[in-house]
């Protein structure tokens, strides 16, 4: 058996393996409190570590949503997506987070608005959240771990706003 043909029946029994898993969603465990947490930033604007400003964090955010629906610019080789991709959305999806770069942009998105408001971020980014929930057509492949129906979409969308919620530090609520 060559190196190949082992690596890939490695990832493809892995996948095989996990994909019954669903592991407790660390945060965001719902899009309705995504959407809550998101425009609670119009109250509260949080500490944030990053290269990207808040508003580009929420743009790239939205962008994702947007193209779940839409497609992406750009998409990973189909050989990628069938098995590194499946792979990683499987261990995200068992764990119940993602862990990922996290300024790294969508490839060939546009580039994110460095002069764009917190409140126009938000908005965009609410308005995303709403258009996904009511989407009734068929979702694109994603550019990484391909097709994924809504039910993984939504958790793929949960764990990645998670994992970018991350960065923030709110101030303690006053009692």
């Amino acid at each position: 058996m060559d190196r190949r043909h082992f690596v890939l029946t490695g990832a493809a029994a892995s996948i095989t393996t996990l994909s019954g898993c669903e592991g407790q969603m660390a945060s965001f465990t719902t899009l309705k409190e995504a959407r809550q947490r998101v425009l609670d930033l119009r109250f509260v604007t949080p500490e944030h570590s990053s290269a990207w400003s808040l508003p580009q964090m929420l743009q790239h955010l939205a962008q994702s949503i947007e193209y779940s629906m839409v497609g992406f610019p750009e998409m990973k080789s189909a050989a990628f997506r069938a098995v590194v991709g499946k792979l990683a959305f499987a261990v995200f999806n068992a764990r119940g987070e993602m862990s990922h770069s996290l300024t790294e942009p969508i490839p060939g998105a546009p580039a994110l608005d460095a002069q764009q408001t917190l409140a126009t971020a938000v908005q965009r980014l609410l308005d995303a959240l709403a258009a996904f929930e009511a989407w009734d057509g068929p979702l694109k492949p994603h550019f990484a771990y391909g097709e994924l129906d809504k039910a993984q979409y939504t958790r793929a969308h949960l764990m990645h706003l998670a994992n970018h919620w991350t960065l923030l530090r709110f101030p303690p609520k006053k009692s």
